[in-house]
């Protein structure tokens, strides 16, 4: 506790969802790094449908927060009894700090979106796999209450990210061969993370976060198509063609490096194993993937 003064009250409630009825354990309020982002405003949303006040921060968000100016760092902890992390793909990574930071202003509780395969030597580039160790450890010895999840790739790429304009355009294009991947609804990892942000019980757990069924890149179009009517044509290239793509539309060499090499588990099927984190965390199974290819059509995602 911050100052040695006496603990923020915590609220107790009652939430039921569509699996069971359980009692929380609420903070007055959560600092949601990248609270913009794809899990970040899914979780901001649950938070206060939860009445859980819910600070929005990034660089464009309410309160400015930006992990290359620490400034900015302690006005967005100010008050927050827990912390929902997103934290940059960089080494050293400044998570670190920032943890030391928050638990000394007082925050009882970190929640940390790491990423499947983090505690695997040589499953992401080296850059990558530094950063989520080097988190990792920062929350795990921070002193406080912390969980982290470990997610696959998100379902969410092909409707609002990196995916989204090949499928538009009618061909996507990628190194993934005909490998698979059990492609998680970022739904559920907010799910968890409110969980894990208002409950008891999830104190000290690591979730691995996949979907419910592997699907390869084909077999991803083919459900879009059959539930949109969109159809976009997979074109697998290799991971040296597919860097020099890259490079050809600005990216710089490094990033290419890294974006190619974030896709081998893929096409490795490495991402394709079931993981069981949902479930654990939740009581119920993970959202398929033709649930997101409907929530995601009827928001115009592919329109």
């Amino acid at each position: 506790m911050a100052d040695g003064g006496p603990p923020r009250e915590a609220r107790r409630m009652t939430h039921t969802d569509t699996t069971r009825t359980h009692t929380t354990n609420a903070p007055g309020t959560v600092l949601v790094l990248g609270g913009t982002g794809k899990t970040g405003r899914r979780v901001v949303a649950r938070l206060r449908e939860l009445g859980v006040e819910a600070r929005v921060a990034s660089r464009s968000g309410d309160t400015p927060f930006d992990w290359s100016a620490p400034a900015t760092w302690q006005p967005a902890l100010d008050g927050a009894d827990a912390v929902y992390i997103v934290g940059p793909e960089e080494s050293p990574s400044p998570t670190p700090a920032f943890v030391e930071q928050a638990v000394a202003s007082g925050v009882r509780k970190l929640v940390l979106l790491s990423a499947r395969g983090a505690d695997v030597p040589g499953y992401f580039a080296d850059a990558v796999g530094a950063q989520h160790r080097e988190s990792e450890a920062a929350v795990r010895s921070s002193g406080v209450a912390w969980t982290i999840l470990r997610p696959g790739w998100f379902a969410q790429n092909f409707s609002e990210g990196v995916f989204l304009d090949g499928v538009r355009a009618g061909e996507l294009a990628l190194p993934t061969s005909d490998g698979t991947a059990a492609f998680i609804d970022a739904e559920d990892i907010a799910a968890v993370a409110v969980a894990a942000l208002t409950e008891d019980g999830h104190d000290g757990e690591v979730y691995e976060l996949s979907g419910r069924r592997a699907l390869g890149i084909a077999d991803v179009l083919d459900e879009i198509a059959k539930a949109t009517g969109v159809r976009a044509a997979y074109v697998p290239v290799e991971p040296s063609a597919y860097r020099a793509e890259l490079v050809a539309q600005g990216i710089s060499e490094e990033e290419a490096a890294v974006w190619t090499e974030a896709l081998e588990p893929i096409r490795t099927s490495r991402e394709a194993p079931l993981k069981d984190g949902v479930r654990r965390a939740l009581g119920r199974a993970p959202r398929d993937f033709s649930d997101f290819v409907r929530d995601a059509a009827a928001k115009g995602a592919w329109a």
